[in-house]
């Protein structure tokens, strides 16, 4: 089935049967006059008092416990750059949309006028407790990092920026599998990232966390080294001491991640690199270079692209429906490193799963190899696995409200929700 669409073909989608893709639903019967009653006044006046004089039992009376915000100021949105806040709407909505179908997590898209860092925050934390979690998006950086920092630090609820970590979740999940495919440990494995932005400085990261020593990072102005007086505090935390140029970056490299625009890097570059490599050329929607150039120099490579007409594609909603998922369920405080590692391992474990009937149908007969390192985003065994995985990271970790947690029970509920 062609994934191609056209602009009035998106803004019927849009459009019809109604303005929008999201709606609110009730959970509760309002059928009578006594339903009415306990619905809202007398009746509701009782879980108020109930979470007045203890807070946490918000959880156990309102939707507080499945519901995330789907939070922008519209200034990085998607290969629109900053388009404002209203314009960035039918991105939020589909977020929304997204929760719901894969996760059935509930959230509200919230688009919020304002791009000065201490004054987002302020409505970020004000409206914080009406949420079990807070999903950023489309934020640019670095403004990006330290609005995500300071939220993290005062909220006693999970947020995540996806734009960083969906991205290095996704991509790590990938790179564990490719590196098992290439018989190399992360470790030994040299790794050049080209794009210095929000999502790779965050999978730059994770990849170190992971274990990867070597690795080189490259903006519009190339390599980042101790050399240079123009970087921002975050890039600094990735320069390396020698100046080398991009051919040198390139030389034997185990691995590039692209996240920058089409051209910063070309055929010439991944010529240079390993004989086998990992090639992740992300920018959407027109990528660094189409897999056919990288196989024209590399034939035996992996490649990962942003889209959906090529294999592998790296898609952030394999991840983050499903990371809200376990944190909500356990009602974290955070989502920590450990937690979004887990979720990296089991979306890796999971793509060498068989198919079952179902993808064969839509997928073929997909099977892990070159590609197929990472699973389709339509594989419901993504709610148990990752969720799952987090969840339990969360509790092992100390940052889940919930302390009677079996991980076996858990699985099985999700599975029933699947």
């Amino acid at each position: 089935m062609s994934t191609k669409v056209t602009k009035n073909e998106a803004l019927d989608y849009h459009r019809v049967p109604n303005p929008g893709k999201v709606a609110i639903a009730t959970t509760t019967r309002l059928e009578s006059q006594r339903d009415l009653s306990l619905a809202y006044s007398p009746g509701v006046a009782y879980p108020c008092e109930e979470i007045k004089e203890n807070p946490e039992l918000a959880y156990d009376y309102t939707s507080k416990r499945n519901l995330v915000a789907v939070i922008s100021n519209g200034t990085a949105v998607l290969g629109l750059g900053d388009i404002g806040a209203l314009a960035s709407k039918p991105v939020m909505e589909g977020k929304a949309v997204l929760f719901k179908k894969f996760a059935a997590v509930d959230s509200f898209d919230i688009e919020v006028d304002e791009t000065d860092i201490d004054k987002f925050c302020d409505v970020v934390k004000a409206i914080s407790p009406t949420f079990g979690g807070i999903n950023l998006e489309d934020i640019k950086a670095p403004e990006c990092f330290e609005i995500e920092r300071r939220l993290i630090d005062e909220l006693n609820i999970p947020v995540m920026h996806d734009d960083q970590h969906g991205t290095a979740i996704i991509t790590t999940a990938a790179l564990m599998n490719a590196a098992e495919m290439m018989n190399k440990k992360p470790e030994d494995m040299k790794v050049v990232v080209v794009g210095a932005g929000a999502s790779a400085i965050s999978c730059s990261t994770m990849y170190k966390e992971l274990g990867v020593k070597t690795l080189i990072m490259c903006d519009s102005k190339g390599v980042i080294h101790s050399g240079r007086d123009n970087l921002n505090k975050y890039k600094k935390d990735f320069m390396i001491d020698e100046a080398l140029t991009m051919e040198e970056a390139f030389t034997d490299a185990d691995m590039v991640l692209g996240l920058s625009r089409p051209g910063t890097f070309t055929k010439e570059h991944v010529a240079l690199m390993a004989e086998e490599p990992i090639v992740f050329t992300l920018a959407n929607p027109t990528p660094e270079l189409f897999p056919e150039e990288v196989r024209e120099v590399k034939p035996k490579a992996i490649i990962g692209t942003g889209r959906s007409d090529f294999p592998n594609q790296v898609n952030n909603v394999l991840g983050f429906p499903f990371i809200f998922r376990g944190a909500l369920d356990v009602q974290t405080r955070k989502i920590n490193m450990t937690m979004k590692m887990a979720a990296a391992k089991a979306i890796a474990d999971l793509a060498k799963e068989p198919l079952y009937a179902e993808l064969k149908v839509e997928f073929g007969d997909l099977a892990f190899g070159k590609e197929y390192i990472i699973p389709v985003p339509f594989d419901k065994r993504l709610m148990v696995e990752v969720s799952a995985a987090v969840a339990n990271a969360a509790v092992e970790t100390g940052v889940a409200r919930v302390k009677e947690f079996n991980l076996e029970t858990y699985r099985e509920k999700l599975s029933l929700m699947v």
